[in-house]
């Protein structure tokens, strides 16, 4: 188990499990980052990562992308 952060660009990668507060938590919730569910790292731009999950691409922050374990 590895954060989101540190998954190689365009590998797809199961979430194993979520970190952070339970303010954290419901906002990924909410942009489709749920356990068990497939998201692919698109590209990382300065502080942020481009993710494709559940068929739409986000923006999240690096920070918010090492809560997410793969």
């Amino acid at each position: 188990m590895m954060p989101l952060a540190l998954a190689n660009v365009g590998e797809e990668n199961t979430v194993k499990k979520i970190g952070g507060d339970a303010e954290v938590k419901q906002h990924l919730k909410d942009l489709g980052f749920v356990v068990g569910g497939n998201v692919t790292i698109i590209t990382s731009l300065g502080g942020n990562v481009i993710v494709n999950v559940k068929e739409s691409r986000v923006a999240i922050s690096k920070e918010l992308a090492r809560k997410i374990m793969v």
